[in-house]
């Protein structure tokens, strides 16, 4: 990600994502949180990232 556009659209995608409460995307770090109360398959959050546009995802 090189902007503030990039945090909006992949923050926006993953707020779409069933089960998703909140979500936190770090320009400086690289990196997201998801708050939700239930489990929620990793698939579905890469699915969400790529919608915003060339981003990658790495499980942490």
């Amino acid at each position: 990600m090189t902007c503030g556009n990039c945090v909006n659209h992949v923050t926006e995608e993953v707020k779409e994502v069933e089960g998703v409460k909140n979500v936190s995307v770090s320009l400086e770090g690289g990196a997201m949180a998801i708050e939700s109360d239930e489990r929620i398959p990793f698939d579905s959050i890469v699915e969400a990232v790529r919608e915003a546009g060339e981003y990658t995802v790495v499980e942490a």
